[in-house]
């Protein structure tokens, strides 16, 4: 007999302590109701890393994304503000802003021609002379809350949500004495892997566990046994010193310094920071057994003395991506298998893992 929602949402525990703890349920990363749960009350309801703003660096400049199955637009404007909107015309619901990205002097449905200026305005409504009781001025693109910190953007969907800043708490001072500003944007890749979003963001936050095991060259570099676990109301921040190693060249080249650092913030972004060397990771559902990942790397020297060294990083990224792939996705069959249920979770190196189910937990709640 099939589970109700709310019978999958009692499986997990939410108020056992970390000694005590089970993961979050098989069904949980398989169930459609539970992927509809997340996109209304985790996507619709937090603030979500959406880009850049060197993106919109000018005005005009746009990027489009979705969020919660939701079509966005985001731009700048005349006036140097930069606004996110619904990318859904006024008229009969066409997307406005049909390219991923671009420069414009106004946005254009290529529907029926409807205009509207990059504050959202309807500037233009062609032959509606005649229709009764038509406002132009309540007929304009539907904003959408956006904020900004550091050179990152996010929006949320939730008019009563709090502000950004409330929901990163602590971590902008926590984060402040690395420079996240000093960093420029070199290049993006992105990845579509076939398993749920959440098995991606458990492996990013099993505190190290895995990387002994699959990530040879990464471990080189790192001490596996200083590897630390700090969390936070909405983040965690795992850390581990740097050591010298000649087992991996290109490892010990490209990932240097005193510390690694690697920050979560709930629900789906990353980021991960070396010596001259920033990388974000930002985690979309597909479908339940389909995600995307979209790498952002970032480094200090952008310069084209710089680029060779740039370039190398980035294939290092890969190869550690490749290795995550493959085994997010072996998970992913494994969480259909009769065989499993759910797991338990190391206190030494799971508590970040512990904290993203918690939260999961607390937003389904909402959904009952």
């Amino acid at each position: 007999m099939s589970q109700s929602l709310v019978e999958l949402l009692d499986l997990y525990n939410a108020a056992a302590p970390l000694e005590e703890a089970y993961t979050i349920p098989a069904p949980w990363y398989l169930d459609r109701r539970i992927e509809q749960a997340e996109r209304e009350e985790v996507f619709g309801a937090n603030w979500i890393a959406v880009g850049r703003i060197d993106q919109v660096a000018v005005e005009g400049q746009f990027f489009t994304v979705e969020i919660a199955g939701e079509p966005l637009v985001v731009v700048r404007g005349s006036d140097g503000k930069l606004r996110a909107f619904f990318n859904v015309c006024r008229h009969h619901a066409a997307a406005v802003a049909n390219v991923p990205c671009g420069t414009v002097q106004h946005l254009r449905c290529p529907y029926h021609g409807w205009t509207y200026g990059l504050d959202g305005s309807l500037k233009g409504a062609p032959e509606f002379a005649g229709v009764c009781n038509f406002d132009r001025g309540t007929n304009g693109l539907v904003p959408v809350r956006l904020e900004t910190w550091e050179q990152f953007i996010f929006v949320s969907l939730d008019p009563g949500a709090a502000t950004l800043m409330t929901f990163l708490g602590d971590l902008p001072a926590r984060a402040a004495t690395l420079g996240l500003a000093d960093f420029y944007f070199f290049a993006r890749k992105t990845y579509t892997l076939a398993c749920n979003w959440k098995v991606y963001v458990d492996n990013y936050l099993d505190g190290g566990y895995h990387v002994p095991h699959l990530h040879k060259g990464l471990n080189s570099v790192l001490d596996y046994k200083e590897y630390t676990i700090e969390n936070s109301e909405h983040y965690s921040l795992q850390s581990s010193p740097m050591v010298s190693s000649e087992e991996h060249e290109s490892f010990a080249a490209t990932r240097t310094g005193d510390r690694a650092y690697y920050y979560w913030l709930y629900p789906n972004f990353m980021i991960n920071i070396y010596a001259g060397v920033m990388d974000t990771n930002l985690v979309l559902p597909l479908a339940t057994d389909r995600c995307l990942v979209q790498f952002d790397f970032f480094f200090r020297d952008v310069s084209d003395d710089a680029r060779r060294a740039n370039t190398e990083s980035v294939a290092v990224s890969d190869r550690i991506q490749d290795e995550d792939v493959d085994i997010c996705e072996s998970v992913q069959r494994g969480l259909r298998s009769r065989a499993y249920r759910a797991g338990r979770l190391s206190v030494r190196r799971e508590g970040g893992e512990h904290l993203f189910h918690r939260l999961l937990a607390k937003d389904l709640r909402r959904a009952r």
